[in-house]
């Protein structure tokens, strides 16, 4: 019963870890040997993958889920994805554009998606 309980109670815990790393807190590191995600921005919206909002307000990215709401931390350990900005469309594992207001955030690929879980 106890070993039963142990296992549950792990099971949840995971499955909350797994819920919180939804946050699109992104860390832009200078070395592509430590990103997560190989990323280049788009000079059009149809082009990306994901466009993405920047916000300033750390809260606005740990409520939304993986919809492109991002924001920048100060330091790797802070971030759920480590992200380095590559100079050439081919090199990159996702492909963003910047957009000004949140509402126009979102996937245009959904098959991209699992990059940012």
């Amino acid at each position: 019963m106890k070993f039963t309980q142990a296992i549950l109670t792990a099971l949840a815990a995971t499955a909350l870890s797994a819920l919180s790393a939804h946050g699109q807190k992104v860390y832009s590191t200078d070395h592509e040997y430590n990103a997560d995600v190989k990323v280049y921005v788009v000079d059009h919206a149809y082009q990306a993958d994901l466009k993405v909002c920047r916000t300033d307000k750390q809260y606005r990215a740990d409520k939304k889920e993986n919809r492109g709401i991002w924001f920048f931390t100060d330091r790797a350990y802070q971030a759920d994805k480590k992200i380095y900005f590559v100079d050439h469309e081919y090199q990159a594992d996702l492909k963003i554009y910047f957009v000004d207001h949140e509402y126009q955030a979102g996937w245009q690929k959904n098959q991209k998606k699992d990059l940012m879980y």
